[in-house]
């Protein structure tokens, strides 16, 4: 994976570039001691590290501003950082890059239940929004397997789904309104505290748009109502290619779950022995979960249950209490963790149509043999969003290589049978080069054009999203 040369210039001129963000925010936080910038010199895509020019950590929307019209004026380049938890390289610094993280903005500025919103500082982690309305019998619906530390800037740039995704929608469904920092320090607000705002859709372009078009610092989100109750079964089969058919049904059957997850026989086993959920021991498992009350929660599992039959389920288990489900969406959302226990990975989110599921994890399992590469599978069943762990060792010569072959591979299939290289991750570094796979040309010039008018210098997280010759050529006029 092919990064840009650094500019010599810029680092040439590290001291007075640090002096100069030291002066436009003082009580912000600059780091640029070598052993302490190398904490932020990667995210969960660990393959790839360059330490930053230098870190800056704001406290404040005008901080930002301040620190972006400083590195405009002095040329240099900024990578926008939440928690770092993002698996496509969407952080990955250049070694002549201001990282500017928003993880010290996590301030709740706005709770208003009437109209069903929160306002928050985009550094606040995600699970912690939930946690500021749960007392007044409200939540926030996305909620990746990442949430407990990932921030609600990753989300919105990333825009981010969740278990939860395929009946309440991924962050863009979720999302009101937006305060963002230009490049040149201008401070912009779009939408708002209300259902939607007049003109183009700008806040469509921003959710989604990783760190390409301002910095998001603080964010007004949907809350909702808890249900009255949830309930998650267990329902395990003999192969994948039958649990992507049980899941296909489901969706035909015209019954919208809150969630359903697919796990394959490698990531069951990891995960019961991470969390000791209580997983049985077959090839395939689903949790299809559903809400509401007693009433309805019955009728909903009595519509599931009876289109699972006809799968031959080779075992079925309702969550006979709140203890016992919480276990069951521990071990889901200890996935990734557990498998990082037994090797090196790297995570795909391809997100195909759910019909295609039993034909793309059988191709799946074909690819995986020709590369003699192991391939665990965890994933939002419900909406088609795969993810692919490919299993490889870091200390092999070669085997990264293969890996991304492989996961390149994957990705391709998941674009010829009518899906899309990414669901959640975002393209980042991992999945730039591929872009013309699913974009034709034109379709490529048309973002590129949008990234003119928002950042014409191209200065804002430079080579991602991009093929790095667009984006190189695009900086370079």
């Amino acid at each position: 994976m092919r990064m840009p040369e650094p500019d010599p210039g810029v680092i040439a001129r590290k001291a007075a570039i640090v002096a100069r963000l030291r002066e436009a925010a003082p009580d912000a936080l600059v780091i640029d001691a070598p052993e302490e910038v190398r904490a932020y010199e990667c995210d969960a895509l660990t393959a790839y590290r360059c330490p930053p020019l230098a870190v800056v950590l704001p406290a404040s929307t005008a901080e930002v501003a301040r620190v972006m019209r400083a590195c405009s004026e002095e040329g240099v380049k900024v990578v926008p950082r939440g928690a770092g938890t993002s698996l496509a390289g969407g952080s990955l610094p250049t070694e002549d890059c201001v990282v500017l993280g928003v993880s010290r903005m996590n301030r709740v500025l706005e709770i208003d239940t009437a109209n069903r919103f929160i306002r928050v500082e985009t550094g606040r982690t995600n699970l912690s929004v939930t946690g500021a309305v749960e007392g007044l019998d409200f939540f926030y619906a996305p909620d990746p397997s990442s949430q407990l530390a990932c921030a609600i800037a990753g989300n919105i740039g990333m825009n981010s789904g969740g278990a939860h995704c395929l009946k309440y929608g991924v962050t863009t469904n979720n999302l009101l309104g937006v305060t963002m920092v230009l490049m040149d320090g201008t401070v912009v607000e779009i939408g708002g505290a209300h259902l939607d705002a007049p003109g183009l859709d700008l806040l469509g372009v921003i959710c989604g748009s990783e760190g390409q078009l301002g910095i998001v610092t603080e964010a007004t989100l949907r809350i909702l109502r808890k249900p009255e109750g949830a309930r998650p079964v267990l329902m395990g089969f003999g192969s994948n290619e039958v649990a992507g058919a049980c899941v296909a049904d489901i969706i035909r059957a015209g019954v919208l779950p809150v969630a359903i997850e697919f796990m394959d026989r490698p990531c069951i086993r990891a995960c019961e022995d991470f969390a000791h959920a209580g997983y049985p021991d077959v090839e395939a498992l689903l949790i299809v979960e559903v809400e509401g009350s007693e009433a309805e929660i019955a009728e909903q599992l009595e519509k599931i249950l009876a289109v699972a039959e006809r799968h031959a389920p080779e075992v079925v288990r309702e969550s006979r209490s709140a203890e016992e489900s919480a276990l069951i969406w521990k071990g889901r959302k200890s996935a990734f963790g557990a498998m990082g226990q037994i090797a090196d990975y790297i995570c795909l989110d391809g997100t195909i149509p759910v019909g295609e599921l039993p034909h793309v994890l059988r191709r799946i399992g074909e690819l995986t043999e020709s590369y003699g590469l192991a391939v665990a599978n965890v994933f939002h069943a419900g909406d088609g969003n795969m993810h692919p762990l490919i299993l490889y060792d870091a200390n092999k010569p070669g085997d990264l290589e293969k890996a991304e072959d492989l996961g390149s591979d994957i990705l391709r299939l998941c674009v010829e049978v009518g899906g899309c290289l990414t669901g959640e991750h975002g393209v980042g570094v991992e999945k730039r080069d591929l872009m013309d796979v699913q974009f034709a040309r034109e379709d490529l010039e048309a973002q590129l054009r949008v990234k003119d008018v928002f950042d014409p210098r191209w200065l804002l997280n430079p080579a991602k999203v991009f093929p790095l010759p667009a984006s190189e050529g695009r900086r370079a006029a």
